[in-house]
């Protein structure tokens, strides 16, 4: 089998005018790689060797950097005389290019989730200092339900990037205006080119038909989409807002930051969807960022969170733990209050951001529940497994165990109180 540097190659995945991608393994790491090999005779070419060169830098230059699980990460690239080739994460699935036809478009409600995980990756890479300059459906990779990877930051505008700044790149229907006019670029340049994404996935359509790029150009420049309800009846008109919001002309009229797309995202699921039984990944990142329990993690972290916890809501009055039940989970309140009870008593009520069921984990303990916990209001609750966490990356662990440690530290000083004012109490009575 052949192998490319130390890379070995399993198949061929694809292959293009510029390059073919081979699924490879890599042996030091022993993980499957996605391995993007440049053709000779686009290197030697005069007219675009040295252009796609540049490419190659720009997105090496990024190798190790962007680390985001929306993001597909650059492990490695090579540049040895004509052979020329990048090694990235292996992502199961296919771009969104399928999905963003007519006969193919995905559900209303998975576009806008996938246009919040977009914003939040794209806003972690701008605090990376990159701006993408190239968002399409082409260049995300959709992997099933609403997740999503980023690829192909080989345009990107990087800040303190030694080396001379490409231009002249991008894909003119996803172009911003101060793009096409090459003016300097902020990360508004790729909300624009979300929002025309977002139209695209939506609709099946682009907001500008044009049979050419001149017209095209001279569209964005000078002509008002129609809403993505005028293709796609269905769409809410909260959402045309949100797409055309984004796809404002001038930067200072679209979205002032990723947050604020994002925000707009998540209210349009929590007014749209209120009574559905689903919880939707906007949703549920949204509600982990504002959790007191999750202050000190990264959105990193959080995202890994939400993809190894399970949710569900419980309806008032339920029985969520019974005394006695075997059992090593632990609970995150989302939302509502639960009811600790021993032996019928109240104890205590836990309110949104509060835990419980961790001492298992602390004691790593095998034990019985010790109290009955139940609904006092209709809640949603986060469930996580010890043996799930124990596979979770070392830092999310590590704020697990502090944020845990934590909450023992101002529980027992809770305590320390109460029995300071029950002896004081003790004391007057006997005086």
């Amino acid at each position: 089998m052949e192998n490319i540097g130390k890379y070995e190659i399993v198949k061929e995945l694809g292959s293009g005018a510029t390059s073919t991608v081979y699924l490879a393994t890599d042996p030091f790491g022993e993980k499957q790689v996605a391995l993007k090999l440049f053709k000779e005779e686009v290197m030697r070419d005069v007219s675009t060797g040295a252009a796609f060169r540049k490419l190659l830098r720009n997105e090496a230059s990024l190798a190790g950097k962007l680390v985001h699980p929306h993001i597909v990460h650059v492990k490695d690239a090579v540049m040895e005389g004509d052979r020329n080739y990048m090694v990235m994460e292996y992502v199961e699935g296919e771009t969104l290019e399928k999905y963003a036809e007519v006969d193919h478009l995905l559900p209303i409600n998975t576009v806008a989730e996938i246009a919040y995980k977009c914003c939040k990756a794209l806003e972690y890479a701008q605090s990376q200092g990159v701006i993408h300059r190239d968002i399409k459906p082409a260049n995300i990779l959709f992997t099933g339900g609403s997740d999503i990877k980023i690829s192909d930051f080989g345009a990107a505008m990087i800040e303190n990037h030694e080396g001379t700044q490409i231009s002249g790149v991008g894909s003119p229907a996803y172009m911003s205006p101060e793009q096409i006019k090459e003016q300097q670029l902020t990360h508004q340049t790729d909300i624009y080119s979300l929002g025309v994404t977002m139209y695209k996935l939506l609709t099946g359509k682009l907001p500008f038909d044009a049979t050419n790029n001149f017209s095209m150009i001279y569209q964005i420049m000078n002509l008002e989409p129609q809403p993505p309800s005028a293709w796609r009846p269905e769409i809410p008109s909260d959402l045309d807002a949100i797409v055309l919001h984004a796809m404002q002309k001038e930067p200072n009229g679209r979205y002032r930051t990723w947050q604020d797309f994002a925000d707009e995202l998540v209210h349009f699921f929590s007014s749209e969807a209120p009574a559905s039984k689903q919880i939707f990944d906007t949703e549920k990142f949204s509600v982990l960022r504002e959790l007191q329990f999750f202050k000190r993690f990264s959105d990193v972290e959080l995202w890994e969170v939400l993809h190894f916890s399970e949710w569900r809501k419980v309806p008032k009055e339920e029985v969520i733990i019974k005394e006695g039940d075997d059992g090593n989970a632990f609970f995150i309140i989302a939302s509502g209050t639960v009811k600790v009870l021993k032996g019928g008593r109240l104890l205590n009520l836990l309110h949104k951001g509060d835990c419980f069921g961790e001492m298992m984990v602390l004691e790593e303990s095998e034990a019985k529940r010790t109290t009955d916990i139940t609904a006092k209001t209709d809640v949603t609750l986060i469930e996580v497994k010890p043996e799930v966490l124990e596979k979770a990356s070392n830092g999310c662990r590590f704020k697990f165990s502090d944020t845990f440690l934590r909450i023992l530290v101002k529980r027992l000083a809770v305590a320390n109180t109460r029995i300071s004012h029950l002896l004081a109490a003790d004391d007057i009575v006997q005086q």
